[in-house]
């Protein structure tokens, strides 16, 4: 019979162990999202210019990171990553790197579904006063396109910290592996491992709660 004592936490062991690991989870959320955001809406914008030259390598590499299990995508980066370039580069780096690209591709997909839902006229409209492709998609489009998907591109990043947690699978140290060291240094895995799912769960549903929030004012503004 296992018996649950949370008698060992107080802030100064949670603040000792989990701190740090929660700080990484944020900077490399944050990170992530700006980096992927960038690099999604360029490859949204090579799959909607219409030139094969442009579509077919940017169809080609979201369809294919969407079609690999994240925990496999960190795995060959931080194993491959070091033969390429001849030296070690650190799970902490690699992990950044994996989740800008990774996430690009879901990033990828909501701007697109964003620069779509812009209706053409104003394209034409754009065109019509003589503005350039790259100037009616930055003054015109892409505005528009992030005020549509602003709350699916914020769900998505929720999605993303939930999914730093993997990174235990080359040693990062993010906020999960804080909470599993805790565990192992009072031997009380149970516990930390209950509380760890207390505070990801908070953190996510208040944050899906201010989502909605953001969601309803973009509809009234609409």
């Amino acid at each position: 019979m296992i018996t649950l004592d949370f008698g060992f936490l107080d802030w100064g062991v949670i603040s000792a162990f989990v701190a740090k690991g929660a700080i990484y989870s944020v900077q490399l959320t944050l990170v992530a999202m700006i980096g992927g955001i960038t690099l999604g809406t360029l490859l949204a914008l090579m799959r909607l210019s219409g030139r094969s030259a442009l579509v077919v390598p940017a169809a080609a590499y979201v369809n294919t990171m969407r079609s690999i299990p994240l925990v496999m995508v960190i795995l060959w980066f931080f194993l491959l990553i070091p033969l390429v370039i001849g030296r070690p580069m650190g799970a902490e780096i690699s992990a950044v790197i994996t989740f800008t690209l990774f996430e690009a591709a879901y990033y990828s997909e909501i701007m697109r579904a964003g620069i779509q839902s812009v209706p053409r006229g104003q394209v034409h409209a754009g065109y019509a006063v003589g503005m350039t492709y790259p100037q009616c998609m930055s003054l015109v489009v892409l505005p528009q396109a992030f005020r549509n998907m602003l709350p699916v591109l914020l769900t998505q990043t929720i999605i993303l910290f939930q999914d730093t947690s993997l990174v235990y699978a080359i040693g990062a140290y993010d906020m999960l592996k804080g909470f599993e060291v805790m565990g192992k240094n009072f031997n009380r895995p149970v516990e930390t491992y209950l509380v760890a799912t207390v505070v990801y769960f908070v953190i996510c549903f208040g944050l899906s709660t201010l989502v909605r929030r953001l969601q309803k004012k973009i509809q009234i503004i609409r």
